[in-house]
């Protein structure tokens, strides 16, 4: 029989052994322990009320839809980068594949006074000669005077050409036109040549020579060796450089004589005619010799490299002799209106003992002759600066014009003096 409290006991039925049976299966007396009906092994789960299984299968739905949802949106994810990252492998060389770091794009525009800058604004106004005549052709450089077509240049660049044969201009979008001489002189060493039929010219701006100062940043464009606009940069190294080049020295028929500015800029065989600007890409010069260590003093422009010593005739000089070149044909040179003795080795410019002609080596009438200046007497200063041979003192003559007013100190029987003269003009070539 069970007892109150549930549990089977143990006796004997008709003296047979004692029956054991399960824990709880009986009812338990009324008012009897309320959890004796409860047992957590049971297979089945308590009953609960219709509401509350509702609510409890509402619950299981919206889980499984929540789990549903987010297994499609992992789906989705793992699908684009799977593409992503496929495509990057793919393009990169998978993974393990180098990649080096890099700029990205920049603007193309450069500061106006930079290098970049000056050359972009000058570039349209620079040209490149091609020049054949019957013995010998070359290339140089030039630019853009004016609208008109006029170009400068230096005398030596087309001198192949000045007799016969032919200049051909190229500019530096690529259009290229034929050329002539207006006029050359070969004292300056500059000429202008003109072309026609070329329309949207930009004529190069002039600078003024006399501003600049040692130590100026300066930029030069030409065609060394045919290399069409190449940009080089560097400084102005001195200023009133004296410098012969071409011809034979004598009294100036085939020399070029030039009060030159000196520049460290690289200048090459080919980039003679070209401009030298300054920071405003202005000319400044006229870039026409160089000197060499293949061909030791001389000043030359032969096919020699550069050794960052170059010469460009000064803008003022240019503009003048340009300007009479395209109005005349030919430039005037100023004198003093003596014969120099070109053999003389001492300190100065001697006046020789006779002229070419064998007459009196002072120009009847000339400024020499009005300032007082006798054969024998040597001119050791041009207005206050040392001069110290013949060609020296053109140099420092020419670099003025006709009808300027100079001072110079002469010296005669050990004995300076000072006088002052006007110069007259001569005809140039």
């Amino acid at each position: 029989p069970a007892t109150a409290d549930g549990v089977v006991g143990v006796g004997s039925v008709g003296g047979g052994p004692a029956a054991v049976g399960p824990v709880g299966v009986e009812s338990a007396p009324a008012g009897g322990d309320p959890w004796g009906r409860y047992d957590p092994w049971a297979a089945a789960p308590l009953q609960e009320s219709g509401a509350a299984q509702g609510s409890a299968e509402r619950r299981r739905r919206r889980v499984r839809r929540a789990l549903v949802g987010g297994a499609v949106a992992l789906a989705v994810v793992s699908g684009l980068l799977g593409g992503v990252a496929g495509a990057y492998f793919e393009r990169n060389g998978g993974i393990g594949a180098v990649e080096l770091p890099q700029a990205g794009k920049e603007p193309a525009g450069r500061a106006p006074d930079s290098v970049a800058g000056i050359a972009a604004r000058a570039l349209p106004s620079v040209v490149t000669l091609h020049v054949s005549g019957s013995d010998e052709q070359g290339t140089g450089t030039g630019f853009v005077l004016d609208g008109l077509g006029h170009i400068l240049t230096n005398n030596h660049v087309v001198e192949p050409a000045a007799s016969s044969g032919a200049i051909s201009v190229t500019f530096s979008g690529g259009q290229t036109a034929k050329a002539r001489i207006v006029g050359r002189d070969t004292g300056y060493d500059l000429a202008v040549v003109q072309v026609s039929g070329v329309r949207g010219l930009t004529p190069m701006p002039l600078g003024n020579s006399d501003n600049v100062q040692v130590g100026d940043p300066v930029v030069a464009i030409g065609a060394p060796f045919d290399l069409a606009n190449t940009v080089t940069s560097g400084i102005i190294s001195a200023k009133e450089r004296p410098i012969t080049a071409g011809g034979e020295k004598g009294d100036g028929g085939d020399v070029s004589y030039v009060d030159a500015l000196q520049t460290d800029a690289p200048i090459n065989p080919g980039n003679s005619g070209g401009p030298l600007l300054d920071s405003h890409g202005r000319v400044i010069g006229i870039n026409s010799a160089i000197r060499s260590a293949d061909t030791g003093s001389d000043v030359q422009t032969g096919q020699a490299g550069s050794i960052g010593l170059g010469f460009a005739i000064p803008v003022n000089q240019a503009k003048r002799v340009a300007e009479e070149l395209i109005n005349t044909g030919r430039a005037s040179h100023p004198v003093i209106g003596v014969t120099l003795d070109m053999n003389y080795t001492g300190d100065g410019a001697k006046v020789g003992a006779k002229s070419h002609d064998g007459g009196s080596p002072v120009a009847p009438g000339g400024p020499g002759a009005k300032a007082g200046i006798k054969a024998g007497d040597v001119i050791t200063a041009v207005d206050g600066k040392p001069v110290h041979s013949g060609e020296e003192l053109i140099v420092r003559t020419r670099a003025h014009r006709p009808g300027d007013r100079l001072s110079l100190t002469v010296r005669r029987d050990g004995r300076d003096r000072e006088v002052t003269l006007v110069l007259g003009s001569a005809g140039g070539d």
